[in-house]
């Protein structure tokens, strides 16, 4: 049977969940590059207003979600949890597969809930521009909206291959009033710079923050907005979760494992990390980041202290990296073209609560087009890692017959990359 699993507005979480202040462990802090000591507030208030610096080091359990944020959600929020019924049947599993849409965001993906509390935070601090770097586009796209909702400019600088190869997300993020750029630039010193050594760069999401931070530093009136990797992009991202908990104790499910695609880390920390209290306690739940193989942070990277953008202008954070200068292949999915993850999700790689996998574009794609045939939703690139590995999951259970839960996010869908298709 056909199930879609939705929740009434009044049930849309009211507060965000903050993982740190469950684990059993304490995350390395980020370092001063210069002094190799905790970075200060002090130092991260030029890039960020003070409410999200503060959501960056807290370790309350819940934080509550402003109504202006809450009045933003409700547009779109809460989100279906489907099962994949289709594919199910394809696949002729005992499995139980079921995906949480966050392709029913205005931009179509799970970067709306982000950027719309920190272009909140940023109007309640004074801030006039918002300046940032977009991979695939998701975030460009989802922050120009967020700004356009708050009154606030937005200047992206977008990774070369992707503003190539998917011109529909330049546009979308014009449509919202957006500015973007192809990075590498000729607008940044630390731009033309990559340029003149090499010309034709296609770029990457570390060039591109880069330039950002670096046309952040110039002006008094921009703050920074980052689309991953760090504690406060989780932090919102964990509605997602919050709802999955509801929607499956409505059916009566208890998951067995929980997947996501995994670039810096805030679909897939947004996804588990409301979970993680449940495996503390001894539930046997597992959770699976998958990634592309050409750009395999979590399951090739080495577990140590980077800067999170090339140039160096980031605090130091203590992740897996492949290296601030390593220059991903021109995958279609440009959202996952990152060098280094989450600080909270390489911990719980490190520590053995998270797995990580990954495959090769031909495989991802495979898997993308059945889907879309089957369950009528054109994932985004990015996601079609979660369902790639969900499938492989169900694929397991059907040969020792075990009727497992398998839950993934469908982090956005892909109407705007059908060039990737084709």
């Amino acid at each position: 049977m056909r199930i879609r699993v939705e929740l009434e507005p009044e049930e849309l979480p009211r507060q965000w969940y903050n993982v740190l202040a469950d684990l059993p462990f304490k995350l390395d802090p980020p370092l001063d590059p210069e002094t190799k000591k905790t970075v200060s507030p002090e130092k991260l208030s030029f890039i960020f207003p003070a409410p999200l610096i503060e959501q960056e080091m807290s370790d309350r359990r819940f934080i509550d979600i402003p109504e202006e944020v809450l009045k933003e959600y409700a547009i779109y929020r809460p989100t279906p949890l489907i099962r994949a019924t289709y594919l199910e049947e394809y696949l002729q599993t005992p499995a139980r597969i079921y995906y949480k849409y966050e392709g029913a965001s205005p931009t179509g993906s799970h970067k709306t809930n982000t950027a719309i509390a920190q272009a909140y935070y940023n109007k309640i601090s004074g801030t006039k521009t918002l300046v940032t770097e977009t991979g695939a586009g998701q975030w460009g796209s989802a922050l120009s909206y967020a700004g356009a909702k708050f009154g606030l400019e937005v200047k992206v600088f977008m990774v070369k291959v992707s503003f190539e190869q998917k011109p529909m997300r330049k546009y979308l993020m014009k449509v919202f009033g957006g500015s973007v750029t192809p990075s590498p630039s000729e607008e940044t010193p630390f731009g033309r710079e990559i340029l003149k050594k090499d010309p034709d760069n296609p770029g990457s999401l570390g060039i591109a923050i880069g330039e950002a931070l670096q046309t952040v530093l110039q002006r008094n009136d921009a703050k920074y907005a980052l689309g991953s990797v760090l504690n406060h992009v989780l932090l919102h991202q964990t509605v997602i979760g919050l709802e999955i908990k509801k929607q499956l104790e409505l059916i009566g499910e208890n998951p067995d494992v929980i997947i996501g695609c995994h670039g810096g880390g805030s679909n897939f920390g947004g996804t588990i990390l409301p979970f993680v209290p449940d495996r503390l306690e001894g539930k046997n739940i597992r959770f699976v980041a998958v990634e592309p193989q050409s750009c395999p942070s979590l399951t090739k990277g080495e577990y140590r202290y980077d800067f999170g953008d090339t140039a160096g202008l980031t605090p130091l954070l203590k992740m897996y990296t492949l290296g601030k200068d390593f220059i991903p292949p021109k995958i279609h999915a440009g959202g996952l073209r990152y060098h280094g993850s989450a600080p909270i999700i390489a911990k719980l790689v490190k520590e053995g609560l998270v797995e990580a996998v990954s495959y090769p574009q031909e495989e991802i794609f495979k898997w993308a087009k059945l889907f879309a045939k089957l369950e009528g939703i054109i994932p985004a690139p990015e996601s079609a890692h979660a369902i790639t590995h969900a499938a492989i999951e169900a694929l397991k259970a059907k040969e020792v017959k075990e009727e497992k839960v398998i839950v993934f996010n469908l982090s956005g869908h892909g109407l705007f990359d059908l060039t990737a298709y084709v």
